[in-house]
């Protein structure tokens, strides 16, 4: 009898999708170098879904690395040193998956601080120029639907964390 299983024998059964399926929630440092361990764990959390094509794993996985970084880099979970991160995952349906990036709130170094938005009053010159801007254009044509919302619905509460989704068609756009 073997200890390590047949090199062909999976690890894991994939899951079947089901509707209000979620994965526990995770949570990261505010920091741009600890995309990379989130950008793991997101694909290895999409790989044991059944159902998941390489190339909806390789969009999720590039558009929740754009919005984690915008959270490092535009709210308070990059500029505190204590700040953090959440990414969550789930299903609203059988047939869509949802990656979500939770942030701390607003900087506290920014006079007039405003939520995530695609600069549109770029020209086309100035957008060959752009250095930075082109993230939230990204996740606009890969997923097949996204948006941004406080973290509490509150008026008092504004600033106190953005919520910034993706959803996406289990089989690349099969739904």
């Amino acid at each position: 009898m073997a200890i390590v299983p047949h090199p062909h024998t999976p690890l894991h059964t994939p899951a079947t999708p089901y509707t209000g399926r979620r994965w526990p929630s995770r949570i990261y440092p505010g920091e741009l170098a600890r995309t990379a361990w989130m950008r793991t764990d997101l694909a290895v959390d999409l790989s044991r879904l059944a159902g998941m094509d390489q190339e909806t794993i390789e969009n999720m996985v590039l558009c929740a690395s754009e919005m984690f970084a915008n959270a490092c880099d535009h709210s308070r979970s990059g500029q505190d040193p204590e700040g953090r991160i959440i990414r969550t995952l789930h299903m609203p349906t059988h047939a869509t998956i949802q990656v979500a990036i939770v942030d701390d709130g607003n900087r506290t170094d920014i006079a007039e601080p405003t939520g995530p938005k695609i600069p549109h009053e770029r020209t086309l010159e100035e957008w060959e120029q752009a250095e930075r801007g082109r993230g939230l254009l990204l996740i606009h044509y890969l997923a097949e639907r996204w948006g941004t919302r406080s973290v509490l619905d509150f008026p008092f509460c504004a600033g106190l964390g953005t919520v910034i989704w993706a959803e996406f068609t289990l089989g690349g756009g099969q739904a």
